[in-house]
């Protein structure tokens, strides 16, 4: 008896099969697999949670762009112009991939599936020329720095909404090795190297959280998938509501003075004039979401 993969709840209703097979999400008798199954439950999963700020981006913008950083091989990508674009019959995907053979397959597959919403920037995400004012911007399991550059494009080209899945990210651990906090407390926290790994992943997320609300975003931080899916699967969404926070700058100063860090995030938005912890520029006409 042929396998009908659309029987599979895994498998979203109204997705190419050819092209779930062509990503290998599929195997060619349109099974999947059980690493294929995690990959297509988180992204699916991503996708639920991001319905809210898609439907959005478009109810309220007539050429909405979603613009997906570190798109790797694109399978989010894939899913948000079958799933989204394509039915609504407006909007435009931008995936930015530094790695040219990935951006290459991407584009070739979007080519091949006739995803005429769907284009590839090759290059790194810091670098990227967006066409317009993103809707949306997407970070899935983009590694170490490049989530705090995905965050710093939506701060600066003013992005209504952000989402985000850090995935490994050593940058502050090794901050943390010179930090020498006088309390014994905090200390202690970080002292072996395990637990300075751990709880450097962790502050990354809690400075970027609070990168974003110091630049006018809300923010909720929840769980991807369940554990037993992925290790990296904590989510950061932010939604653009006001210019910036005075309480989160505030706050977000005291946790890297007390700590002794400055993450790439601070950086990259310092570098930019947009610097997190510092009073706030005068405005622009694009400072206010429309």
């Amino acid at each position: 008896m042929k396998h009908d993969p659309r029987t599979d709840p895994e498998v979203p209703p109204g997705m190419s099969i050819a092209l779930l097979q062509d990503l290998h999400l599929l195997t060619r008798d349109g099974h999947l697999n059980a690493d294929a199954r995690r990959k297509l439950k988180q992204i699916r999963h991503l996708l639920g949670l991001l319905r809210p700020a898609l439907d959005d981006a478009m109810a309220r913008t007539a050429d909405p762009l979603i613009v997906d950083c570190g798109a790797g091989k694109s399978y989010l990508g894939a899913l948000l112009h079958d799933l989204v674009l394509a039915p609504a019959g407006k909007g435009a995907l931008l995936a930015i991939e530094a790695r040219p053979e990935l951006a290459a397959q991407a584009q070739q597959r979007a080519a091949r599936f006739g995803q005429d919403r769907f284009q590839v920037a090759t290059g790194a995400i810091a670098e990227a020329a967006l066409p317009r004012r993103p809707s949306v911007v997407t970070a899935l399991h983009a590694c170490d720095t490049a989530t705090d550059d995905a965050l710093a494009l939506a701060i600066e080209r003013g992005a209504d909404h952000v989402a985000v899945v850090p995935c490994c990210q050593a940058e502050v651990a090794r901050q943390l090795e010179s930090s020498k906090p006088d309390d014994p407390v905090l200390a202690a926290l970080f002292a072996h190297p395990i637990h300075r790994r751990e709880f450097g992943s962790h502050l990354t997320n809690v400075v970027r959280a609070l990168a974003l609300q110091a630049s006018g975003y809300s923010v909720t931080v929840t769980e991807l998938a369940g554990w037993e899916h992925s290790l990296k699967n904590e989510l950061i969404l932010g939604r653009r509501v006001h210019r910036y926070s005075l309480p989160a700058r505030a706050a977000l100063r005291a946790v890297l003075d007390r700590f002794q860090i400055e993450p790439a995030i601070v950086r990259a938005l310092a570098a930019r004039g947009l610097d997190p912890r510092g009073e706030p520029a005068a405005p622009t006409p694009d400072d206010l979401p429309s």
